[in-house]
Protein backbone atom coordinates (compact mmCIF):
# COMPACT_ATOMS: atom_id res chain seq x y z
CA UNK A 1 0.00 0.00 0.00
CA UNK A 2 1.81 3.25 -1.04
CA UNK A 3 2.44 5.28 1.94
CA UNK A 4 0.68 8.27 1.82
CA UNK A 5 0.89 9.54 5.56
CA UNK A 6 4.74 10.41 4.67
CA UNK A 7 3.08 13.43 3.46
CA UNK A 8 1.25 16.39 4.55
CA UNK A 9 -2.23 16.45 3.09
CA UNK A 10 -3.01 19.99 1.88
CA UNK A 11 -5.68 21.79 2.60
CA UNK A 12 -8.01 24.62 1.39
CA UNK A 13 -10.47 26.73 3.78
CA UNK A 14 -13.83 27.70 2.74
CA UNK A 15 -15.62 29.81 5.10
CA UNK A 16 -12.94 29.07 7.83
CA UNK A 17 -13.23 25.81 7.76
CA UNK A 18 -10.47 23.50 6.42
CA UNK A 19 -11.21 20.89 3.93
CA UNK A 20 -8.37 18.49 2.91
CA UNK A 21 -7.84 18.57 -0.56
CA UNK A 22 -7.77 14.58 -1.41
CA UNK A 23 -9.99 12.08 -3.74
CA UNK A 24 -12.15 9.09 -2.44
CA UNK A 25 -9.31 6.59 -3.82
CA UNK A 26 -6.62 8.12 -2.24
CA UNK A 27 -8.79 8.70 0.85
CA UNK A 28 -9.56 5.18 0.84
CA UNK A 29 -5.67 3.96 0.99
CA UNK A 30 -4.93 7.15 3.59
CA UNK A 31 -7.55 5.66 6.07
CA UNK A 32 -6.44 2.36 5.69
CA UNK A 33 -3.10 2.52 6.27
CA UNK A 34 -3.98 5.02 9.31
CA UNK A 35 -5.32 1.94 11.06
CA UNK A 36 -2.74 -0.26 10.61
CA UNK A 37 -1.40 2.26 13.75
CA UNK A 38 -2.50 0.31 16.69
CA UNK A 39 -0.88 3.02 18.93
CA UNK A 40 -3.40 6.00 18.12
CA UNK A 41 -6.78 6.63 17.18
CA UNK A 42 -7.68 9.07 14.36
CA UNK A 43 -10.77 11.20 13.49
CA UNK A 44 -12.52 11.49 10.07
CA UNK A 45 -15.03 14.47 9.13
CA UNK A 46 -17.08 14.20 6.08
CA UNK A 47 -18.43 17.46 5.55
CA UNK A 48 -21.18 19.48 3.07
CA UNK A 49 -22.26 22.88 2.43
CA UNK A 50 -25.05 23.12 5.36
CA UNK A 51 -22.15 20.78 8.30
CA UNK A 52 -19.81 23.49 6.78
CA UNK A 53 -22.09 26.76 8.16
CA UNK A 54 -22.62 24.99 10.83
CA UNK A 55 -18.89 24.52 11.89
CA UNK A 56 -17.48 27.84 10.77
CA UNK A 57 -20.06 29.49 13.79
CA UNK A 58 -19.29 27.23 16.36
CA UNK A 59 -16.00 28.05 17.84
CA UNK A 60 -15.11 24.18 19.86
CA UNK A 61 -16.70 22.63 16.47
CA UNK A 62 -14.47 24.91 14.25
CA UNK A 63 -11.41 22.82 16.81
CA UNK A 64 -12.16 20.18 16.41
CA UNK A 65 -11.99 20.26 12.47
CA UNK A 66 -8.37 21.57 13.30
CA UNK A 67 -7.35 18.75 14.69
CA UNK A 68 -8.67 16.29 12.93
CA UNK A 69 -6.79 14.10 10.71
CA UNK A 70 -8.89 14.35 7.39
CA UNK A 71 -12.00 16.69 6.06
CA UNK A 72 -13.72 15.43 3.40
CA UNK A 73 -16.19 17.09 1.00
CA UNK A 74 -18.67 15.23 0.38
CA UNK A 75 -21.64 18.10 -1.18
CA UNK A 76 -21.36 18.71 -4.63
CA UNK A 77 -21.46 22.37 -3.95
CA UNK A 78 -18.67 22.21 -0.98
CA UNK A 79 -16.52 20.48 -3.64
CA UNK A 80 -17.22 23.26 -6.58
CA UNK A 81 -15.89 25.90 -4.16
CA UNK A 82 -13.29 23.56 -2.82
CA UNK A 83 -12.09 23.10 -6.67
CA UNK A 84 -11.86 26.57 -7.20
CA UNK A 85 -10.34 27.55 -4.72
CA UNK A 86 -7.18 24.54 -5.18
CA UNK A 87 -7.12 24.72 -9.00
CA UNK A 88 -9.50 21.20 -9.68
CA UNK A 89 -6.26 18.94 -9.50
CA UNK A 90 -6.15 18.25 -5.87
CA UNK A 91 -9.53 17.13 -5.11
CA UNK A 92 -12.56 14.95 -5.65
CA UNK A 93 -15.94 14.62 -3.98
CA UNK A 94 -15.49 11.82 -1.13
CA UNK A 95 -19.36 11.19 -0.35
CA UNK A 96 -19.75 9.65 3.02
CA UNK A 97 -22.14 6.57 1.70
CA UNK A 98 -18.67 5.98 -0.89
CA UNK A 99 -16.14 6.34 1.40
CA UNK A 100 -18.14 3.03 3.54
CA UNK A 101 -18.21 1.35 0.53
CA UNK A 102 -14.78 1.67 -0.78
CA UNK A 103 -13.11 1.25 2.71
CA UNK A 104 -15.22 -2.24 3.06
CA UNK A 105 -13.98 -3.46 -0.28
CA UNK A 106 -10.48 -2.98 0.25
CA UNK A 107 -10.60 -4.33 3.77
CA UNK A 108 -11.23 -7.40 2.15
CA UNK A 109 -7.78 -7.73 0.79
CA UNK A 110 -6.31 -6.03 4.17
CA UNK A 111 -8.72 -8.48 6.51
CA UNK A 112 -9.32 -5.08 8.75
CA UNK A 113 -12.47 -4.53 10.65
CA UNK A 114 -15.33 -2.15 11.18
CA UNK A 115 -17.49 -0.84 14.10
CA UNK A 116 -20.66 0.54 12.98
CA UNK A 117 -21.85 2.79 15.58
CA UNK A 118 -25.03 4.83 15.69
CA UNK A 119 -28.61 5.23 13.69
CA UNK A 120 -31.98 4.59 14.92
CA UNK A 121 -32.64 0.89 17.30
CA UNK A 122 -31.43 -2.09 14.55
CA UNK A 123 -29.94 0.49 11.89
CA UNK A 124 -26.15 -0.30 12.95
CA UNK A 125 -26.75 -3.63 12.90
CA UNK A 126 -28.86 -4.05 9.35
CA UNK A 127 -26.22 -1.96 7.93
CA UNK A 128 -23.25 -4.20 9.06
CA UNK A 129 -25.66 -7.15 7.66
CA UNK A 130 -26.20 -5.71 4.32
CA UNK A 131 -22.84 -4.82 4.02
CA UNK A 132 -21.69 -8.00 4.63
CA UNK A 133 -23.72 -9.56 2.37
CA UNK A 134 -22.39 -7.22 -0.38
CA UNK A 135 -18.82 -7.99 0.83
CA UNK A 136 -18.50 -11.27 1.37
CA UNK A 137 -15.73 -11.74 3.90
CA UNK A 138 -16.11 -8.53 5.15
CA UNK A 139 -14.91 -8.53 9.05
CA UNK A 140 -17.44 -6.99 11.16
CA UNK A 141 -16.15 -5.97 14.87
CA UNK A 142 -19.32 -5.05 16.39
CA UNK A 143 -22.32 -2.86 16.32
CA UNK A 144 -24.25 -0.23 18.49
CA UNK A 145 -27.34 2.08 17.81
CA UNK A 146 -27.09 3.96 21.19
CA UNK A 147 -30.20 5.98 22.50
CA UNK A 148 -30.47 9.46 21.21
CA UNK A 149 -28.01 11.73 22.91
CA UNK A 150 -27.51 14.85 24.14
CA UNK A 151 -24.31 15.11 22.73
CA UNK A 152 -22.14 18.71 23.15
CA UNK A 153 -18.66 20.49 24.15
CA UNK A 154 -19.43 19.66 27.43
CA UNK A 155 -19.89 16.01 26.69
CA UNK A 156 -17.99 13.77 29.03
CA UNK A 157 -17.93 10.06 28.31
CA UNK A 158 -19.63 8.16 31.09
CA UNK A 159 -21.60 5.77 32.08
CA UNK A 160 -23.25 4.23 29.42
CA UNK A 161 -21.48 6.04 26.92
CA UNK A 162 -17.89 4.85 28.34
CA UNK A 163 -18.79 1.15 28.20
CA UNK A 164 -19.73 1.91 24.92
CA UNK A 165 -16.13 3.60 24.32
CA UNK A 166 -14.57 0.37 26.01
CA UNK A 167 -16.56 -2.23 24.00
CA UNK A 168 -15.30 -0.54 21.14
CA UNK A 169 -11.96 -0.88 22.40
CA UNK A 170 -12.36 -4.77 23.33
CA UNK A 171 -13.57 -5.30 19.55
CA UNK A 172 -10.31 -4.29 18.08
CA UNK A 173 -11.79 -2.51 15.38
CA UNK A 174 -9.78 -1.22 12.89
CA UNK A 175 -12.45 1.39 11.62
CA UNK A 176 -15.37 2.98 13.89
CA UNK A 177 -18.27 4.40 11.58
CA UNK A 178 -20.43 7.05 13.16
CA UNK A 179 -23.46 8.03 12.34
CA UNK A 180 -25.50 9.99 15.26
CA UNK A 181 -25.53 13.12 13.03
CA UNK A 182 -23.69 16.29 12.85
CA UNK A 183 -22.82 18.11 15.36
CA UNK A 184 -23.30 15.05 17.70
CA UNK A 185 -21.31 12.85 15.99
CA UNK A 186 -18.12 14.72 15.92
CA UNK A 187 -18.33 15.61 19.51
CA UNK A 188 -18.49 12.33 20.28
CA UNK A 189 -15.69 11.50 17.90
CA UNK A 190 -13.30 13.70 19.54
CA UNK A 191 -14.36 12.45 23.14
CA UNK A 192 -14.49 8.79 22.71
CA UNK A 193 -11.76 8.31 20.06
CA UNK A 194 -8.96 9.03 22.67
CA UNK A 195 -10.00 6.55 25.05
CA UNK A 196 -10.83 3.74 22.83
CA UNK A 197 -6.72 4.57 21.83
CA UNK A 198 -6.67 3.22 18.36
CA UNK A 199 -8.53 2.30 14.95
CA UNK A 200 -10.10 5.52 12.55
CA UNK A 201 -13.31 7.05 13.39
CA UNK A 202 -15.36 8.14 10.53
CA UNK A 203 -18.30 10.06 10.90
CA UNK A 204 -20.53 9.68 8.24
CA UNK A 205 -24.17 10.54 9.42
CA UNK A 206 -26.72 9.54 6.81
CA UNK A 207 -24.77 7.10 5.40
CA UNK A 208 -26.24 4.59 8.35
CA UNK A 209 -29.72 4.88 6.64
CA UNK A 210 -28.83 4.49 3.23
CA UNK A 211 -26.63 1.34 3.81
CA UNK A 212 -29.53 -0.01 6.20
CA UNK A 213 -32.28 0.89 3.86
CA UNK A 214 -33.84 2.63 5.64
CA UNK A 215 -33.97 5.89 3.37
CA UNK A 216 -33.39 5.97 -0.11
CA UNK A 217 -30.49 7.29 -1.47
CA UNK A 218 -30.57 10.46 -4.82
CA UNK A 219 -29.91 8.86 -8.34
CA UNK A 220 -26.35 9.09 -9.80
CA UNK A 221 -27.75 12.04 -11.65
CA UNK A 222 -29.21 13.81 -9.15
CA UNK A 223 -25.87 13.07 -7.04
CA UNK A 224 -23.64 14.36 -9.87
CA UNK A 225 -25.48 16.97 -10.83
CA UNK A 226 -25.65 19.18 -7.33
CA UNK A 227 -29.25 17.78 -6.46
CA UNK A 228 -28.97 15.35 -4.02
CA UNK A 229 -29.91 17.74 -1.45
CA UNK A 230 -33.57 17.91 -2.99
CA UNK A 231 -34.06 13.71 -3.07
CA UNK A 232 -33.37 14.28 0.56
CA UNK A 233 -35.77 17.19 1.03
CA UNK A 234 -37.91 15.33 -0.20
CA UNK A 235 -38.05 12.50 1.51
CA UNK A 236 -37.82 13.94 5.36
CA UNK A 237 -38.88 17.36 4.82
CA UNK A 238 -39.86 17.94 8.67
CA UNK A 239 -36.29 16.80 9.82
CA UNK A 240 -34.44 18.64 7.01
CA UNK A 241 -35.99 21.70 5.97
CA UNK A 242 -34.01 23.82 7.69
CA UNK A 243 -30.68 22.68 6.65
CA UNK A 244 -31.34 22.65 3.04
CA UNK A 245 -33.49 25.30 2.75
CA UNK A 246 -31.63 28.00 5.74
CA UNK A 247 -28.36 26.46 5.93
CA UNK A 248 -27.44 25.45 2.29
CA UNK A 249 -28.84 29.09 0.68
CA UNK A 250 -26.57 30.78 3.56
CA UNK A 251 -23.64 28.13 2.31
CA UNK A 252 -24.13 29.34 -1.34
CA UNK A 253 -24.03 33.24 -0.43
CA UNK A 254 -21.17 33.03 2.00
CA UNK A 255 -18.93 31.25 -0.80
CA UNK A 256 -19.81 33.37 -3.42
CA UNK A 257 -18.94 36.54 -1.19
CA UNK A 258 -15.67 34.73 -0.20
CA UNK A 259 -15.14 33.59 -3.44
CA UNK A 260 -15.59 37.54 -4.30
CA UNK A 261 -13.27 38.71 -2.28
CA UNK A 262 -10.67 36.02 -3.23
CA UNK A 263 -10.81 37.05 -6.93
CA UNK A 264 -10.84 40.92 -5.54
CA UNK A 265 -7.08 40.06 -3.89
CA UNK A 266 -5.93 38.34 -7.00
Amino acid sequence: MTDLATREIPRTRVLGVPISLIDLSKATKQISEWALDKTKSRAVFVRDSPSVVLVSEQEELLGLHENASLVVADGAPLFWICRMYSGGNEIGRVPGADLVESVCKLSLATGQSHFFYGGRPTVAQTMADLLSKKYLGLKVAGTCSPPMLDIGPDFEVRGPNLEDAKRIQESGADFVWVGISTPKQEYWISKAAPIVGHGVFIGVGAAFDFHSGNVQRAPAWMRNNGLEWLHRLGSEPRRLWRRYLVLAPRFAFLALLELSRRLGRA
